[in-house]
């Protein structure tokens, strides 16, 4: 048999998850590892097998004393784009050989929020917008609505892998190229349909090692799931150097750029957009824009102090508080963890003495934020007590501090920010634990220590 006969494509088959990515020895209806029902596919794919050995460069490994101007490796740059709440979620800009995953629900304006990003980027002289779901007049008619006249942005139509990468590698440094979206392409070396677990992994990979060999920078766009993750494996977002999430309720305007991951910057920023008819426009004020409709008469209302990221923003948290007949009373909540709620409820009902087992529990946050830290917990607590005792909260009030399981209220990180935040925008009460750091502090702003959920009881407008 020849030399090239034993290293020719074989064919094999095998089993994979299309939810987690495990592989199976046989089809299954159930993955033995994520537990999910009818998502085990058949795929076959080729294996190369090489009995050829790596050649290994005499200057593999280079030495962290060296200079780096010897090394012939240039420094990366930021490039700053147009849109300050874009750049603080990157943590200054794009990065050079930089590969960025942005991913969101479908409608939510991702490809337009994109193709804004291209009107202009510091120190960029190549753009090019490659889409695989949509013709290149569609993407033309879009560019034109919102007013980009960038002339040097390159518009193209194709879903082939490799077709794109060789379109594009020969533009060097200075160049941005955006992918719309991951799972409508593939490459004929996979025998898979586009979307799958290893199209998406395979597909990646090339646009990862196109990046870093081209220095170019690279920015994906991903479908994501009903659960809300990025679909396809969960290596997708371990391969790529960003990860950015854009998300909101299509009822408000306002959507958030969130940062999950950042190997250039810090994680968990965010960036606040709102929906216009011209495209996306930047909020450079979000905690005002979230407590404009925010009324200090109305009962189970409060104002919690939050932070994304470095940046403090107010929210408005709102409680209801009603009579059920139901033997078990609903625990329900909008932007706001419904296992912590319940938590919130139980220690109320414990160290309190409130009788919560006849009553229907409602959170909500306005304008459609989500909120995670558990700074929030005391405003959470004084909203529904107002809401339960129908008492409107002090006026001017802002609250946060963390709430323990014995009721007491515990510190919170970046107090100094977040008292800062409120008072700009008017606030003249804080409320807080009693653990926090004293600072300086204006004369006619009042800082309120609270020890116990049971302070909280005392409180009224």
């Amino acid at each position: 048999m020849a030399a090239d006969d034993k290293n020719m494509a074989k064919v094999a088959s095998r089993f994979v998850c299309q939810e987690c990515g495990a592989v199976l020895p046989k089809w299954m209806g159930q993955c033995d590892v994520c537990r999910g029902w009818n998502c085990i596919v058949e795929e076959a794919t080729p294996e190369v097998r090489s009995s050829k050995s790596p050649d290994v460069p005499d200057d593999f490994f280079v030495s962290l004393s060296d200079d780096i101007a010897d090394t012939g490796f240039s420094v990366s740059r930021r490039h700053l784009t147009n849109s300050e709440e874009f750049n603080r979620v990157l943590g200054g800009g794009f990065v050079d050989g930089s590969v960025v995953l942005l991913g969101g629900p479908p409608g939510i304006g991702k490809s337009t929020l994109l193709l804004q990003i291209l009107s202009d980027i510091s120190g960029i002289e190549n753009y090019a917008y490659i889409s695989a779901e949509e013709s290149v007049k569609q993407v033309m008619l879009r560019a034109n609505r919102l007013g980009i006249d960038n002339n040097r942005l390159k518009i193209a139509s194709s879903s082939d892998v490799h077709q794109i990468i060789k379109s594009v590698s020969n533009l060097k440094h200075n160049s941005i190229v955006i992918v719309d979206s991951i799972q409508t392409i593939s490459s004929e070396l996979i025998q898979s349909p586009p979307g799958s677990i290893s199209q998406v992994r395979h597909c990646t990979q090339e646009l990862v090692n196109l990046a870093k060999n081209n220095d170019i920078i690279v920015t994906i766009v991903g479908h994501i799931t009903k659960d809300g993750a990025i679909a396809g494996p969960k290596t997708l977002e371990h391969m790529v150097d960003c990860v950015l999430h854009f998300e909101g309720d299509k009822s408000y305007d306002y959507r958030i750029l969130r940062g999950e991951k950042n190997r250039y910057g810090p994680t968990d920023e965010i960036g606040v957009f709102s929906m216009t008819g011209n495209g996306l426009e930047e909020v450079r004020n979000p905690s005002a824009a979230f407590l404009s409709d925010h009324s200090d008469d109305v009962s189970g209302v409060a104002v919690f102090s939050g932070i994304e990221g470095t940046r403090p923003i107010l929210s408005e948290i709102q409680a209801l508080v009603s009579h059920t007949n139901l033997a078990l009373p609903r625990r329900a909540s909008v932007g706001f963890d419904a296992n912590r709620l319940s938590m919130i409820v139980a220690v109320l009902t414990t160290r309190c003495k409130i009788n919560f087992s006849n009553k229907d529990v409602f959170l909500n946050v306005a304008g459609g934020l989500k909120i995670t830290e558990p700074a929030a917990d005391l405003a959470v607590v004084a909203a529904i007590i107002s809401a339960t005792f129908q008492r409107p909260l002090p006026k001017q009030s802002v609250f946060f501090g963390e709430v323990s399981l014995s009721g007491e209220i515990r510190q919170s990180h970046l107090s100094f920010q977040r008292v800062k935040e409120a008072q700009k925008l008017g606030f003249t009460s804080i409320f807080c634990s009693h653990k926090t750091d004293d600072f300086e502090k204006a004369s006619e702003l009042n800082i309120r220590k609270i020890k116990s959920i049971r302070d909280v009881l005392l409180l009224r407008n």
